[in-house]
């Protein structure tokens, strides 16, 4: 297999391991700050990856991704503020234990079922990618527009909690994405006579904005007082048997699954993950009377998810250039950075690359781990310390520098506040970032797919009807909005029979 001699050869580069270390230090910090994503925090370090080889900054940027998801879960049970959207459901039982005086317990189940649901992930990716790229190669405009299409619809019905405000978050990013010159005809569109508007939005201020300064609004807005940590000086409620873990297994590997599944399907994302394994683990639980108070297995079901949609929502960017989640549109920029043209023919044109970049996660999840399981408690006390006073101000200047260096525009400043308040305007009204932000990737493929299934077609749209496989995709994004419609009625109409 070709990930043997990947692994060779980065265990044999020391200065790209030290950028891997760093990246599970950066990521694990990141996420453990309450309120500040480890998406926001690629997204601020984009630029920082121009100067580096392709190599080095797309495996910081990854590794990042992955310990910032289980970084997440050092805020969620020692503050009882989760770092991530998916971490939430880890807060559920993580916090009672940090109360119960269980906090480091708690913060090594956590590290090893991440573990362990990242590298089940992880290897599912590495065994599958090939395959699912080799099917791609096969798919022609009319197939690949129709997997577009199906992505825009999942994205935009599935990410939050309206369909109407997600589809509508969706459309505006592909609105927004339209923005410069024609790409057929070079004809302006939406430019209003500006002239910097000609070479469209730019993807990294655009993503500061959105993920950064949209946060740090929200956090300002909501700006409470001291974060107060829980933890045990007790050593015996610190340490971790066996016996006490080994009940926790049958759910890490449940949900590993379950995580590994769910990170296929573009936009659905380890937040959605995490809560079906924490729910699907509290039906099949001996216990289920302890989940919600204080239960071990609680924990580690919903991390094992949480880590396991890493590996697998790659797969979706590799072999279509579709992004599984937001860290994956960010990415995308930092491929067309250094010019690899994303897709199938990746695998064949950049393939020691993609698997050195698997290689690469691999050795970040065990590093994350071994710092994770014995360190935890150590960064938890370190984000006590830092005010949030000086955290953010530091965070908001360090977002204009970023955006201006990304390609020394001082339009780029102007797009980045722009979206800044867009994005905290979004959050606001219960719009979606996310779905705004990968529809915005997505537009410019999905376009050109379209165009060119239109130039081959003698009967003009039908020719998605007409092709097997693209009729198929079609039908699997309009089933996808039904069954998500049909989910929401049921929840509205047993809200309405609790209140009556």
């Amino acid at each position: 297999m070709d990930i043997f001699p990947a692994l060779i050869s980065v265990l044999g580069d020391p200065v790209l391991l030290g950028w891997v270390l760093l990246a599970a230090v950066v990521g694990m910090v990141v996420g453990a700050i309450p309120g500040f994503t480890a998406s926001a925090a690629i997204a601020i370090l984009l630029p920082l990856t121009f100067y580096m080889e392709p190599l080095p900054a797309l495996a910081f940027l990854y590794v990042i991704g992955k310990s910032g998801r289980y970084g997440g879960s050092i805020a969620a049970i020692l503050f009882n503020t989760p770092g991530t959207a998916a971490s939430a459901a880890t807060q559920i039982d993580g916090y009672p234990l940090a109360r119960q005086g269980k906090a480091s317990k708690a913060m090594k189940v956590a590290t090893v079922s991440s573990v362990i649901g990242d590298f089940i992930g992880e290897i599912l990716l590495i065994a599958g990618v090939t395959w699912i790229a080799a099917i791609a190669l096969r798919l022609g405009p009319p197939e690949l527009f129709a997997v577009y299409f199906a992505a825009f619809i999942v994205i935009g019905s599935v990410i939050g909690k309206s369909i109407t405000r997600g589809l509508a978050s969706a459309a505006l990013g592909v609105l927004v994405a339209m923005v410069g010159l024609d790409p057929i005809s070079s004809t302006e569109r939406f430019t209003f006579g500006s002239f910097d508007l000609t070479n469209g939005i730019g993807l990294v201020p655009l993503m500061i904005g959105i993920f950064v300064l949209g946060e740090v609004f929200a956090q300002i807005e909501a700006r409470s007082g001291a974060t107060k940590m829980m933890e045990s000086d007790d050593p015996a409620r610190s340490t971790l048997s066996w016996a006490e873990y080994r009940p926790c297994l049958p759910h890490v590997a449940r949900s590993s699954f379950i995580g590994a599944f769910i990170g296929m399907l573009p936009g659905l994302g380890s937040a959605i993950a995490a809560f079906v394994a924490y729910g699907e683990g509290k039906r099949r639980a001996a216990n289920p009377e302890e989940w919600g108070h204080g239960a071990l297995e609680g924990v580690a079901a919903p991390e094992a998810a949480n880590n396991a949609v890493s590996g697998p929502s790659m797969a979706p960017l590799l072999t279509l250039g579709i992004p599984g989640s937001t860290i994956g549109a960010i990415l995308i920029g930092v491929f067309l950075i250094h010019g690899i043209q994303i897709g199938p023919t990746m695998f064949l044109t950049s393939r020691d690359l993609v698997f050195a970049l698997f290689a690469c996660g691999l050795i970040g999840i065990a590093m994350y781990g071994l710092i994770g399981y014995f360190g935890a408690a150590f960064v938890g006390r370190f984000i006590t310390r830092i005010p949030t006073r000086v955290l953010y101000p530091v965070i908001f200047l360090t977002s204009f520098v970023a955006a201006y260096t990304s390609r020394g525009n001082l339009f780029d400043v102007y797009v980045m506040v722009a979206a800044g308040f867009a994005g905290w305007a979004m959050r606001k009204l219960d719009f979606n970032p996310a779905a705004f932000v990968i529809s915005f990737v997505l537009a410019g493929g999905a376009e050109e797919t379209f165009r060119q299934a239109l130039l081959l077609s003698d009967n003009g749209p039908m020719i998605f009807v007409t092709r097997p496989v693209a009729l198929l995709f079609l039908l699997i994004g309009i089933a996808a909005l039904f069954v998500r419609v049909r989910s929401l009625n049921r929840v509205a109409r047993a809200h309405a029979l609790r209140d009556a």
